[in-house]
């Protein structure tokens, strides 16, 4: 609660930030920098300002944000399962490392926007390119955590499980994945991100739907308010997205917490 509060003190600069937005553009005049009372309302006309029994989502709204969100969580769903597991893979096997390690870090040096050309050859346009572009952008930091996790595992921890003759997959469920949480939700943590921007990028390419698609479309009709609110409702779902998952990482990992304050 302390250190809520503690980074809660500063969002008085948001107000302010806004208030000097607003008072500048409306001074200049700037067509491509409208003020934020004009992309609020803006926003709220394409998708906020819908019937009440419909939690007050117009019929854009629900054409764009359902599949983006769907499309975010899937891929990044897919790219978390395939990194833990190919991450705890790789730190606790020093062949399987030394093998596929140069071909990871050969992948992540990649733009993951690169490689949509590639993707649109092998999908066409659809939530399959959609997919796999996410998924291969967000899975790099998930598998590169999960391996540095699963590396750092203390060894006392795991002979102690082989004394105990435990099964490898108790070993895994209560010995390896315990130890290496902190860090594997270190990357799913920036991960949510990543799975956003991708989510944008994917849809400004190869989509006919979804939020990066209607700002595409806003701005070749020059609707640069409606281009304005893309990019705030943007902003707040990442907002919103990192807020909820430091929420589930604090409640499974307090235990992690609780045991560093011990070691103090």
């Amino acid at each position: 609660m302390t250190g809520f509060l503690s980074r809660a003190r500063w969002y008085w600069m948001l107000p302010v930030a806004a208030i000097a937005w607003e008072l500048s553009t409306r001074q200049i005049d700037a067509v491509y920098f409208p003020p934020p009372s004009t992309i609020m309302v803006r926003l709220h006309e394409m998708w906020f300002s819908g019937p009440p029994t419909g939690l007050f989502l117009t019929d854009e709204a629900v054409a764009d944000l359902v599949p983006s969100l769907a499309r975010l969580f899937a891929g990044w769903a897919l790219a978390s399962l395939v990194g833990v597991a190919v991450g705890l893979a790789m730190g606790r096997s020093r062949a399987l490392a030394a093998l596929v390690e140069p071909l990871l870090h050969f992948g992540r040096s990649v733009p993951p926007s690169a490689l949509l050309p590639v993707f649109l050859l092998l999908f066409k346009i659809g939530t399959e390119m959609q997919l796999a572009s996410i998924v291969y952008g967000v899975v790099w930091p998930v598998l590169i955590n999960s391996m540095d996790g699963g590396r750092t595992v203390d060894r006392q921890y795991v002979e102690t499980g082989e004394v105990f003759k435990l099964s490898p997959a108790t070993r895994l469920f209560r010995i390896i994945l315990p130890a290496a949480a902190p860090k594997i939700f270190a990357g799913l943590r920036l991960s949510v991100s990543l799975a956003l921007i991708m989510m944008v990028i994917s849809e400004l390419v190869g989509s006919s739907e979804g939020i990066g698609h209607r700002m595409l479309e806003a701005q070749s009709d020059f609707d640069i308010p409606a281009m304005w609110a893309g990019i705030v409702l943007l902003g707040v779902l990442g907002v919103l997205l990192n807020a909820l998952f430091v929420a589930v990482e604090r409640r499974f990992l307090r235990w992690h917490r609780s045991a560093r304050r011990n070691e103090v």
